[in-house]
């Protein structure tokens, strides 16, 4: 409890209070979706979406060819997302990130809110505006993702995994909370609605935890440590460690319980991919196997995530393609 007498919420508590809102609101929507009239004519509009295909298409290119299988309405809807959540990452992690200060992220948010509310301020917010007109998307998860560049600005530390765990959640996490209501769930489903999105929220979070392993040499080269640090601290490791880049037995013994806690997430978020309509399956099953192999590379490069990055060839990417085509069909 703190101070006050409140109880203290854990991360993820206060992260499954947002999955409940958003499982309401789909079930509250299904079958009679309130279709507002489009903020922008139809041509600006197609030409805002195939813009948003062409970012997705240029950045993403596995994850874009996945979502070619959905129909037109939901792949567009996507695309328009993801575009949204690549421009809010580059405020702090783009060429301009040096310049970005709390107020900006505040006027992004006001952005935000315009566009929920139909009055887009751009061609690509006009396409994320449509979106959440026809879809049952709610804005929390938006809102906690500019949290999550909040936190990046002021935080380069977390003591523990709750603390990482509520990051990782504001960063990745979300993404899978806007989603799956775009994506939508199989009607022959026997899976409860807060399920399915519990799983799309541990895909985000092994997805993020990967990412945080794979990259902790370059975020140790900007004074950044992404790693609990009572964790760290149980093997016999510190910052100083972490920024010496030496691979030790306590760093190898440190790495490989993080690997498996990403894995148990990646684990959960298995249980839901199959319970997402069939069409939209494909793009998911890619990023999981795909991500999860980043974990493997870590593993075949002895640990050293400090001056090796792990990454997936070209030739494993193509043969995952395949395996997730099939995994969708199953």
């Amino acid at each position: 409890a703190s101070p006050s007498g409140e109880v203290a919420l854990s991360s993820e508590q206060r992260v499954y209070d947002v999955v409940l809102k958003q499982a309401a609101l789909v079930k509250e929507q299904l079958g009679s979706l309130d279709r507002r009239t489009a903020v922008v004519p139809g041509t600006l509009l197609r030409e805002a979406y195939d813009r948003c295909g062409q970012v997705c298409a240029e950045y993403a290119k596995t994850f874009y060819l996945g979502t070619q299988l959905m129909t037109p309405e939901r792949r567009r809807a996507i695309w328009a997302i993801y575009v949204w959540c690549r421009r809010t990452d580059e405020l702090v992690d783009g060429p301009n990130a040096s310049h970005i200060t709390p107020i900006a992220l505040d006027r992004w948010e006001a952005r935000l809110e315009d566009l929920f509310a139909g009055r887009p301020f751009d061609m690509l917010d006009a396409a994320l505006s449509d979106t959440v007109s026809k879809f049952p998307v709610d804005i929390q998860p938006f809102r906690d993702m500019i949290e999550g560049m909040r936190l990046d600005l002021k935080k380069s530390r977390y003591q523990n995994f709750d603390e990482l765990y509520l990051y990782c959640y504001y960063v990745a996490g979300t993404v899978g909370l806007m989603s799956v209501p775009v994506m939508g769930i199989d009607p022959k489903s026997q899976a409860s609605t807060e399920s399915v999105y519990n799983a799309a929220l541990a895909l985000g979070i092994a997805n993020q935890l990967t990412n945080i392993l794979r990259d902790v040499g370059e975020d140790a080269s900007r004074g950044r440590v992404y790693l609990p640090q009572d964790e760290l601290a149980e093997v016999g490791l510190s910052d100083e460690d972490v920024f010496a880049g030496k691979v030790t037995d306590k760093w190898r013994s440190f790495m490989k319980k993080q690997i498996k806690r990403a894995r148990m997430f990646f684990d959960e978020a298995e249980k839901g991919v199959t319970e997402l309509s069939q069409a939209s399956r494909w793009p998911v099953w890619a990023s999981l196997l795909l991500y999860r192999q980043i974990l493997d590379e870590i593993e075949a490069n002895d640990y050293n995530n400090f001056t090796k990055r792990a990454y997936v060839s070209k030739a494993k990417k193509i043969l995952a393609l395949p395996v997730a085509y099939g995994r969708s069909l199953v």
